[in-house]
This record gives C-alpha cells, structure tokens and sequence, in this order.
C-alpha cells in the first residue's frame, strides 16, 4: 500500500501513516480500539506525550498524543470536553493507560469520539511511551524515505527525457508509465497539447478538461481520480499537467511526482519558446526585407520562403493588421502575433505571416478571402479585450518582385481605414476610392497647406463655432446643396442654415455657384479626414 503523503504549505512532503496502520506496530498488539472506528483513516505524521493539563495549547495536527491520565486525575469531568477540542485542532487520535490515575472514560467521551470519528485507543499497561514513540516514528521515517526515492527515481526518469529531447508528449508518456494513470498537458488557454493512456481513459481526462477542469481535490492522505497541477516557469503559468485514474488510486505521493513532471515540463515549454523566439526573429527578419525589396531576386527569395514553408511564386495579397493606439502595446502584440498566425494555419498554411514592432504581416493565397482571415484573427484576438487592430488588404500581387508595392498598399489601407471608419476596421486598397489618390501623395506638408489655403479659418478645431460651421458645410456638399434636406440633419430652422450658407460663403468664397470651388473644398475636408497619415 502507498503511504499517506501531505504537502505542506513550505512545499516540504511531510509522510505519515494511518492510526490503522499504527495499530498494527509489535508495541500495540495488545491496544485496543475504544472509539472512533470511522476515523481510522486520519494520518499520523507525529507523536506527543500529554504531560501537562493545557496540553491543548502544544498540540499540532496529524499528533497521535499519548496519555496516562496524570494530569486529568483531579479534574476528570475534563475527558468530556478533551475529544472535541483535540479533534477541534487536527489531532488524529488520542492513546491512554486506564487504571493507574482514570479508572474509566466518561460514556459522553465515547459517545462523542464515536460521532467526530476521531480514534480512541486503550494502551497495555506493560508498555512503555518511549517503546511506541521509536516504533511509530522509525515507521513513519522509512515510509517517507520510500517515498521520497520514487520521487527522485521519477524525477531521474523524467529529467533523462528532456536531455534526450524529448517534448511534452514523451514527458506524459513516462508520467503515464511512472503513475499508471492517464495524463494530459494542457496550456494556458485549455488546449490540449500532449496525452499519454489508454484512449478511453484519455477521452473521459479530456471530457474534464472541457468542463473547467477535473473536480475538486480531496482532502490530504485520500485518494482521487483526478489530480492537477500548475506548469510555472519564469513567473508565468504556462497551463498545467492532469492525472485521471479510473479506480481513483491517485494519491498525494502521486501529486508529488506530477509536480516534479509540471517542473519539467515547464523547461521543455520554455526551451521550445526559446527555440520559438530565435525562428520567429528569422522570419520576421527574411519578410521584412522581402517586403522593403532587400532580399535578392525572386528567384532566391522563392528558394527561402520554401524553407520557412511558404509559397511565394504564386499570386498573393498582402494582409497588414495594425495596434490601434491606446492598448497595452507590448502583451497586445504577442497576442496579435498568435492570433494572425492560428488563423493562417487554418486558412492558407502555405501562407507568411510574421510580427514587426506594432504589427502582424501576413502574405496569404489571392484566391482566399482575405477579410475572413482577418475576421477570424480578429475573434481570437477580441477574447482579452480591451485592445484592437485595423487591417489593410493590398491588390493582388502576382509574385515576390511586386509584394513591396503590395505591402505599401495594404499598409495605407489600414492607417485610412482607421482614420475612416474607427479601430477595428478591415479595408481594402481598391475601396478607398478618393483617400487612394490622397494616401499616394508623399508630400503630406503640401497637402495640409492645401488645407489651409481651402478652409482658411475653418481649417483648424481651436475655434468650436468654425468646428460647427465645417461640419454645416460638410453636409451641404454631402447632400449636393440640397438645403432642405441639409436642415432636417443637422435640426436646423431652414432660415437659420440659409444664414449659415451665407457666413460661410463669405469665409470660403462662392461656392454654391463655382463648382471648382465645391470639388477643392470636397477635398480639402477629405485630407482633414486622413489627418495624421
């Protein structure tokens, strides 16, 4: 049988036996259970000898306390109360010599440890505390010497499989062999990345998993069908190791080599990050210059991307997700890096994708939909808010040569799809109409000028009344002068907007009758619209 096991709260295993167990020692044969059959189960781990009346106030859990009675022999009325107040503690069962200071125990004593569970033992007169105390507790040290050498030989096995390079799936495969039980490791977000077991008890470990986790862990010393543990390293949960047994044979000694598998395991999840981290540079670092023109003939640029396992030779658009301000940039794009590389596994796995400081690049197959990728990215990415992305889709690209191009289109579309539409949008270079043509012209000093010169004194928000009236003429483009139709807007009396038109004309000139001058104006508040591109 396992020996009983409990994890302190230092993380030390601290052994002990059952008080059924302990019965069973030479120096006890003759003893004799009184009371408290049911809790014959409760783990011994040490031995305290009652001297004292206010023993109550040296006592610790999991004691089994020796007593001859001595100091209760004038207050004997005292038994009555003692069952309740050791139990109370955590004691585990309570030894006495009848007949030299307590001729008896109180009815109400029996009674009492019979309904807490808690052992009453009646010790032989003939042997001595100090013969029980060397058998109980040299017991009590060679189980956990046991113990602790499986843990060591465990952990021995285990630390052999990462330095062999075995990953996750061999580390569940020898908790599995170690343990007898079925085991799965899973990550941070419930994912199951590894198992090891029979495939029927695999299914009803992976059946838990999806239920928020195996059911609750049973009180120390008893054993379960279900155990979990933490996988931390570096100060991060990485997720964690479960154990199912069908005949529910997993004990706390089990808990403890699964801790010892979770420690492992977190050095293969932080090696593989490690290796992650070093391949994910390499191919944010080959896309980067690919799409900024610095790789070489496409030819050699094709011959690359066919080792990071991407197909470049065929057409492809340009998809660029862009952080919107105001987020957490830093844990934002780890996640938007996952996200955008989950999604191209599903859509196209023959596509690129890589993460740049402040955004994901992906180069996926023209013939895909590029906005449901990004909307599927866009899902997985919206499950930790509050943070968003905008996309951009470049036109079709029909080899590496012209993917520069592409990615100058994608990521124009993105900045003017946000300007337009707010975080989050998704925009195609095609659809941009007008903001197209605007996007293209580098000289972004010469448009804000031709901003000024347009709007005069409407060109700037400082004033909130030219910010009223720039809005009053926006509509009225909008609605091609359609005055009536401007009022009801804007809720405006229609003699109040015929005033407005008339302040505004004299600010601006003549527009309602100069159509060159409506198109400069269109314009000009098109480029105030993209202002900050």
């Amino acid at each position: 049988m396992e020996p009983p096991v409990r994890l302190a709260s230092t993380g030390t295993i601290i052994h002990g036996v059952s008080v059924g167990e302990v019965l069973g020692v030479s120096t006890l044969a003759e003893a004799r259970l009184i009371a408290g059959e049911s809790g014959l189960g409760r783990i011994v781990q040490r031995l305290n000898v009652m001297e004292v009346p206010d023993i109550l106030a040296w006592v610790k859990p999991h004691e089994l306390l020796l007593t001859t009675g001595y100091p209760l022999r004038n207050t004997p009325q005292s038994l009555g109360r003692l069952v309740a107040d050791l139990d109370e503690r955590g004691l585990s069962a309570l030894a006495i010599k009848l007949g030299r200071y307590v001729d008896e125990l109180p009815g109400e004593m029996v009674e009492q440890a019979d309904r807490l569970g808690f052992p009453l033992i009646l010790l032989p007169n003939d042997v001595g505390f100090d013969d029980i105390l060397n058998q109980v507790l040299t017991d009590i040290l060679n189980r956990q010497a046991a113990v602790l050498a499986r843990a060591e030989e465990a952990h021995r096995a285990l630390v052999q499989v990462v330095l062999a390079g075995g990953g996750l799936n061999e580390v569940a495969a020898e908790v599995a062999q170690l343990l007898d039980v079925s085991v799965a490791a899973v990550d941070g977000s419930g994912r199951v990345l590894a198992t090891a077991g029979p495939a029927e008890h695999v299914a009803v470990l992976r059946e838990s998993i999806i239920q928020e986790g195996p059911p609750r862990t049973p009180a120390s010393g008893r054993a379960r069908s279900f155990a979990s543990v933490p996988v931390l390293a570096g100060g991060h949960h990485h997720g964690r190791i479960v154990a199912y047994s069908p005949s529910g044979a997993i004990r706390d000694s089990d808990v403890g080599i699964l801790e010892r598998a979770a420690t492992v395991a977190a050095l293969v999840v932080t090696r593989q990050e490690a290796v992650n981290a070093v391949e994910s540079k390499y191919r944010a670092d080959f896309l980067r210059d690919v799409l900024t023109g610095r790789a070489g003939t496409a030819e050699r640029v094709t011959a690359r991307a066919r080792a990071f396992g991407w197909d470049l030779a065929r057409p492809v658009t340009v998809l660029v997700a862009e952080l919107d301000p105001d987020g957490d940039e830093r844990s934002a794009q780890d996640r938007l890096v996952a996200c955008w590389t989950a999604a191209m596994r599903r859509h196209d796995p023959r596509g690129a994708v890589a993460g740049f400081s402040h955004e994901v690049v992906a180069v996926v197959d023209a013939s895909i939909d590029a906005s449901r990728v990004a909307k599927d990215a866009a899902s997985a990415f919206a499950d930790v808010p509050p943070a968003t992305f905008s996309t951009g889709s470049s036109r079709p690209s029909p080899g590496a040569e012209t993917l520069p191009e592409a990615y100058s289109q994608a990521l124009k579309a993105a900045r003017v799809g946000r300007q337009l539409h707010g975080p989050g949008a998704v925009a195609h270079f095609d659809q941009l109409g007008v903001y197209r043509l605007l996007s293209l012209v580098n000289d972004t000093d010469e448009l804000h000028a031709f901003v000024r010169e347009t709007l005069g004194p409407l060109a700037a928000d400082a004033d909130a009344e030219n910010a009223d009236l720039r809005r009053t003429l926006q509509v009225l483009l909008e609605t091609n002068l359609n005055v009536a139709e401007t009022a009801r807007r804007l809720h405006f009396h229609y003699n109040t907007l015929r005033y407005r038109i008339g302040k505004l004309e004299r600010l601006l000139g003549n527009f309602t009758d100069d159509p060159h001058l409506r198109l400069n104006l269109t314009l000009a508040l098109h480029v105030l619209r993209m202002r900050g591109i």
